[in-house]
């Protein structure tokens, strides 16, 4: 599958009726197949109960309840370093599929520092985060790394991170397809679905 979505940002308002969430709130994420892509709805309690009622909607592809936060105000610009979720960000925004195996390691690694938090997918080839505090939802491919595969993503990663390189491409010969799936390198998920 193509890949052009990656991380939407959450409103500040229920899609449905417009009106803004207040700090604290608690609203509705629901994430839905158009195409190639996916659309996000932000929804207050009445609008998700109405969808929740209605059998002919369409049921969503991932579902999440979230309390609203409102925006932090931007940080001061920091020292040109770079750190995991900015190379996250920065390989997501290149969408290069050499790329698969380094964005899938930032992401698990973010997931464990408790940065990006595991949400329900319909989809086990797609891993959905939504990064706390913002509420950015970030769309992953699995790769399904092997265990032989992960030592070079690692040193791809560390070098990335230490300045060493900018993404470099896979050396002559490796591939970047998907390798035989481990149960070891897959990530533990802990959320539960709520579909409407």
């Amino acid at each position: 599958m193509q890949q052009d979505w990656n991380i939407r940002s959450r409103a500040e308002a229920c899609d449905a009726t417009g009106k803004g969430f207040a700090e604290g709130e608690t609203f509705h994420t629901a994430l839905y197949r158009e195409g190639d892509g996916f659309l996000r709805r932000d929804l207050c309690e009445e609008a998700w109960a109405s969808l929740a009622a209605d059998p002919q909607q369409q049921p969503p592809f991932s579902s999440w309840r979230s309390k609203f936060e409102p925006p932090a105000p931007p940080p001061p610009e920091p020292l040109p370093r770079d750190d995991a979720e900015g190379m996250l960000r920065r390989l997501l925004e290149s969408n290069d599929p050499a790329h698969a195996n380094t964005r899938y390691l930032l992401a698990v690694m973010l997931e464990r520092k408790r940065i990006l938090r595991p949400q329900p997918s319909a989809d086990k080839g797609i891993l959905v985060y939504e990064r706390a505090g913002t509420g950015e939802t970030f769309l992953i491919a699995d790769p399904n790394l092997s265990l032989s595969d992960l030592a070079r993503v690692q040193e791809e990663v560390t070098a990335l991170l230490t300045g060493l390189s900018s993404p470099a491409e896979p050396p002559q010969g490796e591939t970047t397809e998907p390798a035989e799936v481990s149960a070891a390198a897959e990530p533990a998920t802990e959320a539960s679905s709520e579909a409407p």
